[in-house]
């Protein structure tokens, strides 16, 4: 059964998710201040970099739950689950920058250039980038809708960049189960897509 909330429930439905993106955030610096944490600077790494692929799950389960559910409301939420996606790629940037090179770009380069895993990590958070510039109402009119559509097909390009980043990462410890996890799911919702775009084809 389609539920379809009022303007008001959806505004409190949209705080409600907007505060719960924030308890990683929060969780993490509580963990930090109170010197709870053995290695911190690992833990915010690692921490933000999950927190990343969720929300590029989360991102890309909308359009199939909507479609699946009928909950057309849903899509409202996709902004937000994309922008705060960006948020934790820029922490997750951020900690490879600071704690890692102390904001020295040349080095910070070399290492870029030299390992394969923070090369495509790096790729995917540049690609990131337009995306979130480009995820105002302003900028979608400026783009116009089919324009701004082909822009955030990128978001395709990344994902498999991202679970890639996190294969090669994980590979030194012999670690797969989460990336296959991870990779598995995105999976799942890319080929939905890719199915419904065939049937759509098929019909025409």
């Amino acid at each position: 059964m389609a539920f379809n909330p009022t303007a008001r429930q959806t505004s409190l439905i949209k705080a409600g998710v907007f505060l719960a993106a924030l308890i990683p955030l929060a969780r993490m610096v509580y963990l930090t201040v109170t010197g709870q944490l053995v290695e911190p600077l690992e833990f915010i790494t690692r921490s933000t970099g999950d927190w990343t692929l969720y929300f590029l799950c989360f991102t890309l389960a909308v359009t199939p739950l909507r479609r699946v559910s009928k909950w057309n409301w849903l899509v409202k939420l996709r902004r937000m689950l994309g922008l705060f996606m960006f948020f934790y790629a820029v922490l997750h940037f951020m900690t490879f920058l600071w704690f890692d090179h102390f904001f020295d770009l040349a080095e910070m380069w070399k290492d870029v250039l030299r390992r394969p895993f923070i090369t495509v990590g790096f790729i995917a958070f540049v690609l990131l980038i337009p995306l979130a510039a480009t995820s105002t109402n302003a900028m979608i009119r400026r783009l116009g809708g089919k324009r701004w559509q082909w822009l955030h097909r990128l978001i395709y390009v990344i994902a498999p960049l991202a679970i890639l980043h996190f294969w090669w990462m994980k590979a030194g410890k012999h670690n797969f189960t989460e990336p296959i996890i991870y990779g598995s799911i995105l999976a799942v919702l890319l080929g939905m897509r890719v199915f419904w775009a065939l049937r759509k084809q098929a019909k025409a």
